[in-house]
């Protein structure tokens, strides 16, 4: 990924926690020299010195069998992004987009049994633990989880290689920056307020 120096991010829990909520990502590899994708919720954790993001598919998906080559494998996480116009700076320019955006290189491998069970455990703990009545591993009966895992490959990749952008205008004046900010709430869509969010708060940490 091209990442000008002003826009480059290097600071790897600031990069999991990024991943920890935008958590849904698209696994790139290639089959027959053709590029394949799939979207789907991942998770990235450490163990010892090592970064590995783990998954699941459709077992009817093709996309698990490209990892027997043993080529890298890209896997690409995006968090809010927004238009800017340049009618928002004080000087005149062009217009730009903001985004902020995660690629991982790694190799992948697929999880066994009990690892596959483990890593489903702990996604479901991720997105249900705080709901009312939480749909956990520990409740659903036997049948139905046997029958379901069959359905599913788990894999596992190692991370090899981080490449992080937070493109957010990190390049204009003060002036220009808070009102970029400002116009952005006033768009009055999703994406352009966490934009707007996501600027004000590297703001306040600068």
């Amino acid at each position: 990924m091209y990442i000008p120096k002003f826009y480059k991010v290097t600071d790897v829990d600031e990069i999991q926690e990024f991943v920890q909520h935008h958590s849904f990502g698209t696994l790139v590899t290639t089959r027959k020299g053709r590029p394949i994708a799939t979207h789907l919720p991942l998770q990235l954790m450490k163990e010892e010195e090592d970064y590995y993001v783990t998954g699941h598919m459709a077992y009817g998906n093709p996309q698990w069998r490209t990892f027997e080559q043993d080529e890298e494998v890209l896997i690409m996480f995006q968090g809010p992004h927004s238009y800017i116009s340049s009618s928002w700076y004080e000087q005149e320019n062009v217009p730009t987009w903001n985004y902020q955006a995660v690629h991982m290189y790694g190799t992948a491998q697929i999880l066994d049994g009990d690892e596959l069970k483990q890593d489903l455990t702990k996604l479901m703990e991720k997105y249900e633990q705080h709901r009312p009545d939480p749909v956990l591993w520990d409740k659903l009966s036997p049948s139905i989880l046997e029958t379901e895992m069959k359905g599913i490959v788990g894999f596992k990749v190692k991370v090899n290689d981080i490449q992080a952008a937070y493109k957010m205008s990190q390049n204009r004046n003060d002036t220009d920056y808070g009102n970029i900010i400002q116009k952005l709430r006033n768009e009055g869509n999703a994406d352009s307020t966490r934009m707007a969010d996501a600027m004000e708060k590297r703001m306040q940490e600068r």
